[in-house]
């Protein structure tokens, strides 16, 4: 895809590298003359020096052509005036990071097809690491309202020997968590679990819950035997 990234601070500039690992094509567009200069020299990424709020400076950076333009600049609203061009040159996919909860109903008015919201992110992240040590966060979604993470079955624990069916219908496992994968250690085997398979110690189970219910699944799943 032909993808136009407004913004190359700490996240458009990790989302440039990314995406250029996937084989995208990718223009960044900022206005700092440095960054541009460092994203060229380390990822080979064409760069755009200029305001992304500007219509020739999108033009420059070929929005017209672009499958998708991700605007991730710190100022919503330069943010939003940058929605607003890159809707009027007929993007089929605009993407914004939110600072500010307040700019949401006119990111949507303005036709961004996704909302990224920083500071639920953040607080969901922060929240998991007080919380729950023992839970590894892979990613969040929804907005900040579910959680990928994993837990390991220690030795000992309560979950080793129980089928993923039995598991999840424990009255006392919440009904909004998902197993989507198990990678056994012992086997070295990642696998897609069904209801028969059985959790071993050692097991890293990776599931996915409402946020709410992360802290209670991992301390069904961690609870050890009483000696």
């Amino acid at each position: 895809m032909y993808i136009v990234v407004a913004g190359g601070g700490m996240v458009g500039g990790r989302l440039v590298r990314r995406l250029l690992e996937k084989r995208h094509d990718v223009v960044i567009v900022d206005t700092s003359r440095e960054v541009c200069n460092k994203l060229y020299a380390e990822t080979g990424v064409v760069a755009i020096c200029g305001k992304a709020t500007k219509i020739d400076v999108l033009k420059e950076a070929g929005v017209e052509k672009a499958d998708v333009v991700v605007v991730a600049t710190p100022d919503d609203a330069d943010n939003l005036a940058s929605v607003i061009l890159a809707k009027s040159l007929n993007v089929p996919r605009i993407i914004v990071r939110m600072r500010d909860p307040e700019y949401e109903n006119a990111y949507k008015v303005a036709g961004v097809h996704k909302i990224v919201r920083v500071t639920d992110l953040m607080v969901n992240q922060m929240m998991m690491e007080v919380d729950d040590p023992k839970v590894r966060r892979i990613t969040t979604i929804g907005g900040g309202r579910a959680n990928i993470f994993m837990v390991i079955v220690p030795k000992g624990g309560q979950a080793a020997g129980k089928t993923v069916k039995e598991i999840a219908g424990d009255e006392n496992f919440p009904s909004q968590c998902v197993f989507i994968a198990i990678y056994g250690e012992e086997k070295s085997e990642l696998s897609i679990p069904r209801g028969e398979q059985v959790i071993r110690e050692g097991d890293e189970l990776f599931l996915i819950s409402t946020a709410e219910n992360i802290r209670k699944v991992a301390d069904f799943l961690t609870a050890v035997q009483p000696e």
